[in-house]
């Protein structure tokens, strides 16, 4: 065994070897036979134990074996103790997934910290295996089927080729002592379930049904990583980042609507999945039509916005009331009708006819009722929201144009796009009033 995990580590290039490595050590059968194997094969490593003070006396106990451990091979030994309860609680979260928070964090914490070229746990190939089961009766899809993959960033499991049966083995052989969770004989867990009622149920059927299994999660691995290829093609057609950093995703590109319908989901919620979005989420999308409707991920905003998903950070989301308005400047001046032409005026200006604009004159953003009579329009005035369909705004277009009013509240301008028609110069105007908004 110890030549395969050598082997295994050099030919897949796991961490590289002359470096030092963090092992994630239990007190289980599993780490005390990885850290063996590491000090046997000549690899330079340090420990690592996590004190999570679920089990009166057996964490003390197990903090101790590892102390001891790491003393008896000579390396680095570090401890965490953690109130998992507590931080369970305050971050609304299971126990096992609290712990699973709090010792990855520490792990990553001394990565950084010490310079270990990578964080070694003590996953194996029976691990793999419940966890395939776990994630295929909670419907999580191809990327849950995977099993557990030997190197996550800088997570590495070295001994994932190997089954519960060679690392007892090896064990036995060696005369290594450890130290035995109550709680793994527990069937209070799923895992457990798994374990110790559905594998052994399933090698009893198909004796060779952990080697099959195997072979059905390294399928799986290599079909998620071509599917992963294909789909960044896609994504890399459907999403677009604007300069402001919002993502743009059209429901009417070709690559959904070429699919059907069982598929333009899939697809939709492999794209949107990496901003939080679930596939219920998802459907809904598909199915809503009204434009300006916002949908919401644990770190997400999603708004509709005529057949386009415009995408941001929930704690980035646009709020015109934050951005500062332009500056505005104006004077007065005779209007001299020779050589005037209002088509030539330069980007951000407009002129109106001084003696009809009641100063000081503003800016503000677009309200629900606002009216404007746009010029060359007579005898009616328009709502700005039949102003902004006509002219396609987006939502956020609507948003963020600005509006400059006179003291009355009259809309002379929306500003960059047209002024309106009672402001408007005639050839009887006397003075003119020039207005730049920069």
């Amino acid at each position: 065994m110890l030549q395969r995990f050598s082997a295994h580590i050099r030919q897949q290039h796991l961490f590289p070897t002359g470096q030092q490595v963090l092992l994630a050590v239990s007190g289980g059968i599993d780490s005390v036979v990885l850290a063996h194997l590491m000090y046997s094969a000549g690899f330079p490593f340090a420990i690592a134990h996590c004190n999570f003070n679920l089990r009166p006396g057996d964490c003390l106990r197990d903090e101790n074996f590892v102390r001891q451990l790491a003393a008896h091979y000579g390396v680095p030994f570090h401890l965490a103790c953690f109130d998992t309860l507590q931080y369970a609680s305050q971050h609304k979260l299971c126990v096992e997934d609290a712990a699973r928070q709090l010792r990855y964090d520490f792990f990553e914490q001394l990565r950084c910290e010490h310079g270990y070229a990578a964080i070694l746990t003590a996953h194996h190939r029976d691990d793999s295996t419940e966890t395939f089961f776990l994630n295929l009766l909670r419907g999580t899809g191809l990327a849950g089927l995977h099993g557990i993959l030997p190197v996550q960033g800088h997570v590495v499991r070295p001994l994932l080729p190997f089954g519960r049966e060679e690392i007892e083995a090896y064990a036995r052989k060696h005369c290594l002592d450890h130290v035995e969770d109550i709680t793994n004989a527990s069937l209070d867990y799923r895992r457990n379930q798994i374990r110790h009622q559905v594998m052994p149920l399933l090698r009893s059927l198909y004796p060779a049904a952990d080697h099959a299994l195997q072979q059905t999660i390294l399928h799986l691995q290599s079909v998620e990583h071509l599917y992963g290829t294909l789909l960044a093609s896609v994504r890399t057609q459907c999403l677009v980042t604007l300069p402001d950093g919002i993502v743009r995703l059209s429901l009417g590109s070709d690559a959904l609507q070429s699919l059907s319908e069982p598929d333009r989901l899939q697809l939709l919620f492999e794209l949107l999945r990496p901003y939080g979005f679930n596939a219920a989420t998802v459907a809904d999308i598909l199915v809503t039509r009204q434009s300006g409707r916002v949908f919401l991920s644990a770190t997400h905003r999603a708004l509709l916005d005529h057949g386009v998903l415009l995408l941001t950070p929930i704690d980035s989301v646009f709020d015109v009331a934050a951005e500062p308005l332009p500056n505005i400047s104006y004077r007065v001046e005779p209007h001299q009708p020779e050589g005037f032409d209002p088509r030539r005026l330069p980007a951000g200006t407009a002129v109106f006819d001084a003696d009809t604009v009641t100063l000081p004159i503003s800016l503000r953003h677009w309200q629900q009722a606002d009216r404007f009579q746009p010029l060359g329009m007579e005898h009616c005035t328009q709502l700005l929201s039949d102003y902004f369909t006509d002219h396609k705004f987006s939502i956020r277009d609507k948003q963020r144009q600005l509006l400059l009013v006179d003291a009355t509240g009259a809309i002379l301008w929306i500003v960059g796009c047209r002024t309106d028609h009672p402001h408007r110069v005639t050839p009887g105007t006397r003075y003119l009033l020039t207005v730049v908004v920069a």
